[in-house]
């Protein structure tokens, strides 16, 4: 099946729901399900961006740009997951919690606006990775679109860019949470430290950045194409000088440089299965 069919069942599938609000993080995947989403439903779409700690600022400020560019209905809540019962622990599940409280936030909203149903961004590819947020998802009974019309991350970027979305090409993004390894207390000081050492990557010109915080070391994760930067000297030492005055004490380069979820590799294969088996 092609990208452009499966277009076409998301659009029957939509219209056959009436109305929904979507959890809208700004990202490549709820990106496109808004915009085909307000395409249909127009006024019967409401987008829940949440606002936290773990939710950096240029990410939200690029979701309230977009949704003010397409004149979609935009709600933000605050849905600090550090005051979540057990979250700042940082178990292997952590996501669940996040995801059940957003979830039931927006469950909330969608029953006080009379909307009948609750969206997220999943695809396909989602379901062949760790994500215990997907089982909160199956138990709040939201709603995957996208993953339901049979879109890869790769047909949602063809897509995207025939839509002229300006995410279609957005490196890939999750909560910065997911810097901090399993079991290590997650603090807002430590997300505080690793959005501003992010950012300073992004500012230098790098497109996929991750800094993975363990204790006094920063782990930097850059596309595997943009590796070769670091070879210049002057830009290393300007990168570590600045990420140190965050609160680093040391400053490396993973030379693998970034895949999706490398905080998992530390997990047994039957840990991931379970959540795997759950939410697929």
């Amino acid at each position: 099946m092609t990208a452009e069919e499966k277009l076409e069942i998301l659009k029957k599938n939509l219209k056959d729901l009436g109305s929904a609000a979507i959890a809208y993080s700004g990202g490549v995947d709820s990106t496109f399900l808004l915009k085909v989403a307000h395409d249909v439903l127009g006024d019967n779409v409401i987008a829940v961006t949440a606002r936290s700690s773990t939710y950096p600022e240029r990410e939200f400020k690029e979701a309230k740009e977009y949704i003010k560019k397409i004149g979609a209905k935009h709600i933000i809540i605050v849905s600090e997951e550090l005051d979540i019962d057990g979250f700042s622990k940082n178990p292997s599940n952590r996501c669940y919690y996040c995801k059940k409280e957003l979830f039931t936030k927006i469950n909330k909203i969608a029953e006080e606006n009379r909307i009948n149903a609750v969206l997220d961004g999943s695809n396909l590819d989602d379901t062949g990775d760790f994500r215990p947020g997907m089982v909160a998802a199956k138990e709040l009974q939201v709603i995957s679109p996208l993953k339901e019309a049979g879109f890869t991350k790769e047909d949602i970027r063809k897509i995207s860019k025939q839509m002229n979305i300006p995410t279609w090409n957005k490196p890939s993004f999750a909560c910065l949470s997911s810097r901090v390894p399993y079991g290590e207390e997650i603090t807002e000081a430590k997300l505080n430290m690793i959005e501003k050492a992010e950012q300073l990557l992004l500012d230098l010109g790098f497109k996929q950045v991750r800094v993975r915080h363990h204790g006094d070391i920063a782990r930097i994760e850059v596309s595997k194409e943009e590796r070769h930067k670091f070879f210049d000297t002057e830009l290393m030492d300007k990168a570590a000088k600045e990420i140190q005055k965050y609160g680093f004490k040391y400053v490396t380069l993973d030379l693998l440089g970034y895949r999706t979820g490398s905080m998992n590799e530390v997990l047994s294969e039957s840990e991931k299965k379970i959540y795997k088996t759950v939410s697929s």
